[in-house]
C-alpha cells in the first residue's frame, strides 16, 4: 500500500500531492494544464488509474451534495442533516468515505454558500480531504451558476443577466464575455465545473422548468449563444456543461417532479432541439448533461434519456461525435426515479454511457450499487475506467492534476466582484432590456415626471433570501432622482391590497407595476386593470417571463427584463429614466392570451426611443 501511494504521488505534480492548512494562503485558481500530446496525456492518466482501487475508481464517477458551510466544522443543524441523509457528519467525511470525484455547492437549503471567503475556505477543506485519500486526486467542485433565475452565488460576486436576456441582446460577444467573467470568478473560488449553459430551445411558453433559463426559441440563435458561453467559461479554465440533452425546451412538465415526454418527431428534434448541442460540441464543450425525459422518436423504450444507451451512446456519442464527459441531471429528481429504484439508476446510467453521476439521493446506496455491479460482472472494470479517464482528462485540463488545487483569499479579493466585472455586467444588461410597448412615446419619462408609485410582485433574489425585487427596483429609481412610494402587492394581490394600490396612485405622475408570471386567472391582471382605470399612466415591468404582457391591456409602456436581480432592474430603471436606449429584441414570440394560435409580438420585436 505504501508503494502504491508513492506511485500516485510520482504521477501527480508535487504541488498537488502536498496537503495542509498552510495551502489556504496559496496562489490563484488552478491554471490550465501545459500543452501535451493527447496520447501522452492519456498514457499518464491511465497509469494513474492503474494505481487506483475499484472503490476509488467508482468514487471518481460521483458528484455528491452535502450540508454545511465548512468541510469539517459545519453548524450542528447541518451535522444532523448530513448524518440523516449521508451517514456522516461532514463534507470531508463523505468525500473520504466514498472517495468522491467531486461535490456540488448549493445555496439555501444546503447552506454551502455564505460569502466568497467562506466559499474559498470550503473549497480548500474539500481539497484537503480529497488529497488525504490514497489516490490523492483533487475534487472537481461544481455548481449551477447559470445566472439570472438560476443563481447560486449572489452579491458581491458579479451578477450577470440570465440566458433569455442574452437571447434578447443577441450578442455572442456579450455572452462570451459574461461566461469568461463568471468563469474567472468561479475559478478564483476553486469551482471548476459549472453546469451551464442551458442549450434547451424554449418553444413552449408554458414550460415550467426551463423558460427564461433558455436563450430563446430560435435553434440557430440559441446555438450561437450556447457556443459563445461555452467558449467564455472554458477560456477562464472552467468546465462548461451544455444541458439538458436531448432537449427540455418543449415540455409542460417539470422533470424534478415527473417524467416528461417530448413528442417531437425525429425531424423536429433535428431541426429544433439538436442544433444548440451540435454548436456546443463544435465549440469544444467539455461536458453535456442529460435530461430525465422520454423522447420516443429517439428511443421507443420509454426509458428516460439519462438511462438510454440509444440516446447517449447511439445519438450523442455515435451520431454527434461527442467525446467529453456525459453527466446526469440530479439523480434525486422524480423524472429518473419513476421506473427504477435508486440502486438501479446509477448502474443503468453507466450502462447507457454516462460518466459522471450527479446528486444521487442516497450516496451509499448508489455507490455500493455500482461497486456491486462491477463485482457481479454486470459492469466491467474497464467500463468504469473509461469514465474515470474522461473525468481525469477534465481535471487535468483545468489544472487540478498539475498544480495546487487550493485557492487564496487574496485572489478572491482581486477577482470576485471586481469593479470592471460589475461595470461590464451593467452595460450588458442595458443591451438586453426589451421595450415591448411605448404608447405615444411615453418613455423615457420627462423631467417633470418625478413622482412614481412602484407596486407589484416581489420575488426574492436568487441566491439571497434577504433581498427582494421591488425594493431593488424602487432603489434604482430613487438613485436616478425619482420620488417613489412603494407598495408590495405580491403575485396574488387580494381586493384590499389592490384597493390600497389604487388609492396610492392618486397624484402620481406614473405607476410602475412589476409582474411575475401572470396567468389567465391571476389577480395581477386585476391590479393592472384597476391601475389603468385611474387614468394615471402605467409602466409595466415583467420581471420574469416576457409572456406577461399578453395578459394585460391599457398600459402606456411595457418592459421585459427576463429576471429580477439588481443588474436587470437597474437596467430597467435606466431605460425608464432615459439614461439608456432599450436595445433588446424578443428572443421568443408572445402569443395572444385570447387566441394562442395568433402572435401578439413576434420574436425580434423590440422598440427603441427612436421608433
Amino acid at each position: 500500500m505504501h508503494d502504491r501511494s508513492l506511485s500516485r504521488r510520482t504521477l501527480l505534480a508535487s504541488a498537488t500531492a502536498v496537503a495542509g492548512a498552510a495551502a489556504v494562503g496559496a496562489s490563484s485558481a488552478p491554471a490550465l494544464a501545459a500543452t501535451e500530446r493527447p496520447s501522452d496525456r492519456d498514457a499518464r492518466l491511465r497509469a494513474l488509474i492503474g494505481t487506483m482501487s475499484l472503490e476509488a475508481k467508482v468514487g471518481q464517477l460521483f458528484t455528491a451534495y452535502f450540508y454545511g458551510h465548512s468541510a469539517d466544522n459545519p453548524d450542528q443543524n447541518h451535522v444532523d442533516s448530513n448524518l440523516r441523509e449521508l451517514g456522516v457528519r461532514t463534507a470531508a467525511e463523505v468525500v473520504a468515505k466514498y472517495q468522491l470525484g467531486g461535490v456540488i455547492y448549493f445555496s439555501g437549503w444546503a447552506g454551502n454558500i455564505r460569502d466568497p471567503h467562506q466559499i474559498a475556505d470550503l473549497t480548500n477543506g474539500i481539497q484537503r480531504a480529497s488529497l488525504a485519500l490514497p489516490a490523492r486526486i483533487p475534487s472537481l467542485i461544481s455548481i449551477d451558476q447559470e445566472h439570472g433565475a438560476n443563481t447560486r452565488i449572489g452579491s458581491p460576486a458579479t451578477q450577470m443577466p440570465g440566458a433569455m436576456a442574452f437571447g434578447a441582446g443577441r450578442s455572442a460577444s456579450d455572452a462570451r464575455t459574461a461566461g469568461q467573467i463568471a468563469g474567472t470568478e468561479l475559478a478564483a473560488l476553486g469551482i471548476l465545473q459549472n453546469f451551464a449553459p442551458v442549450a434547451d430551445v424554449n418553444v413552449n411558453p408554458a414550460n415550467p422548468v426551463i423558460n427564461v433559463r433558455s436563450f430563446g426559441s430560435d435553434p440557430n440563435a440559441v446555438g450561437k449563444l450556447v457556443a459563445a458561453q461555452v467558449q467564455g467559461y472554458q477560456r477562464a479554465g472552467v468546465v462548461a456543461c451544455a444541458k439538458h440533452f436531448p432537449g427540455h425546451g418543449d415540455t409542460g412538465e417539470d422533470s424534478h417532479t415527473q417524467l416528461p415526454v417530448i413528442t417531437h418527431t425525429r425531424e423536429e428534434w433535428n431541426r429544433i432541439d439538436a442544433p444548440p448541442f451540435r454548436a456546443a460540441i463544435a465549440a469544444g464543450v467539455d461536458s453535456i448533461m442529460t435530461a430525465h425525459l422520454q423522447v420516443p422518436a429517439l428511443d421507443p423504450s420509454n426509458d428516460p434519456a439519462t438511462l438510454s444507451p440509444t440516446i447517449l451512446t447511439g445519438v450523442l456519442r455515435g451520431e454527434m461525435g461527442f467525446e467529453g464527459v456525459i453527466v446526469t441531471d440530479a439523480l434525486n429528481m422524480r423524472g429518473v426515479r419513476t421506473k427504477y429504484g435508486d440502486d438501479r439508476v446509477p448502474v443503468l446510467a453507466i450502462k447507457a454511457g454516462v460518466d459522471q453521476l450527479l446528486f444521487p439521493p442516497n450516496i451509499g446506496v448508489a455507490w455500493n450499487a455500482v461497486v456491486d455491479a462491477v463485482r457481479s460482472g454486470e459492469l466491467t472494470e474497464e467500463r468504469i475506467e473509461q469514465s474515470v479517464l474522461r473525468i481525469l482528462r477534465l481535471k487535468d485540463k483545468v489544472g487540478l492534476l498539475n498544480g495546487s488545487p487550493y485557492v487564496s483569499h487574496r485572489e478572491v479579493d482581486r477577482v470576485v466582484g471586481a469593479r470592471k466585472h460589475l461595470s461590464t455586467a451593467d452595460r450588458i444588461a442595458e443591451r438586453t432590456t426589451t421595450l415591448l410597448v411605448n404608447k405615444d412615446e411615453f418613455l423615457p419619462l420627462r423631467r417633470r415626471q418625478r413622482k412614481l408609485l412602484v407596486v407589484g410582485a416581489n420575488p426574492v433574489f436568487p441566491a439571497d433570501d434577504t433581498r427582494f425585487a421591488l425594493p431593488a427596483l424602487t432603489s434604482a429609481l430613487d438613485d436616478l432622482g425619482f420620488s417613489t412610494t412603494e407598495i408590495v402587492t405580491g403575485r396574488a394581490p387580494d381586493a384590499a391590497t389592490i384597493d390600497s394600490a389604487v388609492a396610492a396612485a392618486k397624484g402620481r405622475d406614473a405607476v410602475v407595476v412589476a409582474t411575475d408570471n401572470v396567468g389567465a386567472t391571476s389577480t395581477q391582471r386585476t391590479l393592472v386593470a384597476r391601475l389603468v382605470a385611474t387614468g394615471v399612466p402605467v409602466i409595466h415591468v415583467a420581471v420574469r417571463n416576457p409572456y406577461d404582457i399578453a395578459q394585460l391591456s391599457g398600459v402606456r409602456a411595457s418592459l421585459a427584463t427576463y429576471c429580477w436581480t439588481d443588474v436587470d432592474l437597474r437596467a430597467a430603471a435606466r431605460v425608464i429614466a432615459g439614461r439608456v436606449d432599450p436595445r433588446g429584441k424578443l428572443p421568443v414570440p408572445v402569443q395572444r392570451a385570447d387566441d394562442p394560435a395568433r402572435v401578439l409580438f413576434p420574436a425580434g420585436h423590440g422598440l427603441t426611443f427612436d421608433d
